[in-house]
């Protein structure tokens, strides 16, 4: 599967010339269909993995045109798109590098790997680690090895490019973690707050279960295991060949039985 560069992305999303085709890969659905067109999903969520993605002098250089891209999409999206962008557009940039770091690399609470907030430190999610690397390669995508594929910015940039459905399904089995950072933004006032906020406009209400996951783990935190790592002997950096999809996939990526 050919993936667009970011910049191929916005030249698309900005020059009005044709966008990807939709998804033809048929995937079994237990989550509610987006409501919004596939176009829109691509383009919102290719923004949203950029502002959250570390602001270096590449991003930094492309956010008149995410900004002039969010001026195109539902106001509910592209708003809060807009603000980050022109926040990020406006600050220091060394304060606001030290300010990313700060939000996401030194706190948990608003950790963008989205298995974290379901399985935390356990050997469950290295399991889950190898089954997000299994649905990007039936979908056509091989994952380097520079990120961890349940980053968020990864799951959209995959969404945004490659096959809508997958990350859909992604997206919602890990619904309460996207919750649970957009509390952690909010709670730090983080300007970052706003890139979840457009997010969770593209995704359907919260149902029963998913709000009854999110009230637990805001109560428990993510499970910990102090004893033997060795289920990230799965973590799909250190297994890239195909044989990892002998895995039994019983369970969906949350651990709840299908």
């Amino acid at each position: 599967m050919s993936t667009l560069k970011p910049a191929e992305w916005l030249g698309r999303l900005v020059g009005g010339r044709p966008q990807p085709e939709p998804s033809a890969m048929p995937v079994r659905r237990k989550h509610p269909a987006p409501t919004m067109p596939e176009p829109t999903l691509r383009a919102g969520w290719q923004l949203v993995s950029l502002l959250l993605s570390y602001p270096d002098d590449r991003l930094l250089g492309l956010l008149p045109s995410i900004r002039e891209a969010a001026g195109r999409l539902p106001d509910a999206v592209g708003v809060p798109l807009r603000r980050l962008a022109d926040h990020l557009a406006e600050c220091d940039v060394q304060s606001l590098r030290t300010a990313y770091v700060d939000t996401f690399d030194t706190t948990r609470k608003c950790a963008l790997h989205l298995t974290y907030y379901a399985h935390g430190d356990t050997r469950k999610r290295g399991i889950a680690l190898v089954q997000f690397k299994q649905a990007f390669r039936r979908a056509g995508l091989e994952v380097t090895d520079d990120e961890l594929p349940d980053h968020l910015s990864v799951v959209l940039e995959f969404g945004a490019t490659g096959s809508v459905d997958v990350a859909w399904r992604l997206l919602n089995d890990h619904r309460s973690g996207i919750e649970l950072l957009q509390l952690g933004l909010d709670t730090k006032s983080s300007p970052w707050a706003d890139a979840v906020t457009a997010l969770r406009a593209t995704l359907p209400e919260l149902d029963g279960s998913q709000a009854e996951a999110v009230a637990r783990l805001l109560a428990e935190g993510p499970p910990n295991e102090d004893v033997g790592l060795d289920g990230y002997a799965l973590d799909p950096r250190l297994n890239p060949h195909p044989a990892d999809d002998d895995l039994d996939l019983s369970l969906d990526l949350t651990g709840a039985p299908r």
